[in-house]
């Protein structure tokens, strides 16, 4: 065995920037109006009110800039209690993935608006969900908005047949 490190792809560290990034996604989804998105000394002290743990501003500001690059267990198990997340989702794909998802549902689900309509859509036949699915998408598209796959990779029906339009 070596003692020299790998190398690294330049542009610097895969994980670094991985964790700059999903410390980012979780700040703005858990403060979306950046006007009232707080200071990292103010988020350092939410998180500390919450977890109990320790965490200060500058520290927060240097992973969320990527200056910090040697985050340690303890501090990314506070971040993640704080934010609802596992302290796998910093590090593996996978479950980043799956969060994120699972982050943009409830993200969505704040407005009222979208709330009644999805509460309003139980029970409809798949045919009827089939349609407004088709109508939202329609919106979207007239309105310039990603029509992405947000449901199921079958087209989003949850009987497991692939929708028709």
């Amino acid at each position: 065995m070596g003692t020299s490190e790998p190398e690294l792809p330049s542009g610097g560290r895969p994980l670094s920037r991985k964790l700059q990034q999903r410390l980012n996604e979780l700040i703005a989804t858990h403060y979306p109006d950046e006007r009232k998105r707080p200071g990292y000394a103010r988020l350092a002290k939410e998180i500390c009110e919450v977890t109990g743990g320790a965490i200060s501003g500058t520290y927060l500001w240097e992973l969320a800039t990527g200056k910090k690059r040697n985050v340690t267990l303890e501090q990314l198990d506070i971040l993640a209690t704080f934010f609802g997340v596992p302290p796998e989702y910093f590090l593996n794909d996978e479950v980043a993935e799956r969060v994120t998802a699972q982050l943009a549902l409830a993200s969505a689900l704040r407005d009222v608006r979208v709330r009644n309509l999805a509460m309003r859509a139980e029970g409809l036949s798949p045919a009827s969900l089939d349609a407004l699915l088709t109508m939202v998408n329609e919106a979207r598209r007239i309105q310039q908005l990603p029509t992405g796959d947000t449901g199921a990779a079958d087209g989003g029906r949850s009987d497991g047949t692939a929708a028709t339009a």
